[in-house]
């Protein structure tokens, strides 16, 4: 199983850090798989200053830091290219930037999937999309 890399958006990210219920425990899960190098996890660098911001008005700054590093910690940050970028700004067939960038990131990582609660958002981009149950139920851990 080794071999499946993954990019883990930003409100799987949220939920896991909030311990949003009912979505902890299978994103909980997911970390763990990556933490015991049971998978190849990966978070957008975009994602970091996007989940320090949305956090702010629950976490001070201190907390929210450590929250971000423990998350490097788990996760290796990826980016995109210039041109990929570039790319993502110039595609008006998506309806938000953040997942064009998100999946520009997975393509440069090579990722089979990304991982998110919004798989519908994720229609027409190049990785595959799938829920965190989805991929619990594909690598036999729910």
């Amino acid at each position: 199983m080794k071999n499946i890399t993954v990019l883990v958006d930003t409100n799987v990210l949220l939920d896991y850090l909030t311990t949003r219920k009912p979505y902890f425990d299978e994103e909980y899960a997911i970390l763990l798989m990556c933490v015991e190098e049971k998978i190849n996890g990966y978070v957008a660098f975009h994602s970091i200053p996007d989940i320090y911001y949305i956090l702010r008005k629950t976490y001070d700054a201190g907390t929210r830091r450590e929250m971000l590093l423990g998350i490097c910690n788990i996760l290796t940050v990826t980016g995109a290219s210039h041109e990929s970028v570039i790319s993502a700004v110039k595609n008006d067939m998506f309806k938000d930037l953040e997942d064009c960038l998100q999946d520009k990131c997975a393509t440069e990582i090579s990722a089979d999937y990304i991982i998110t609660r919004n798989i519908s958002d994720y229609q027409k981009y190049v990785c595959k999309a799938i829920t965190p149950k989805q991929f619990l139920d594909i690598t036999g851990q729910l």
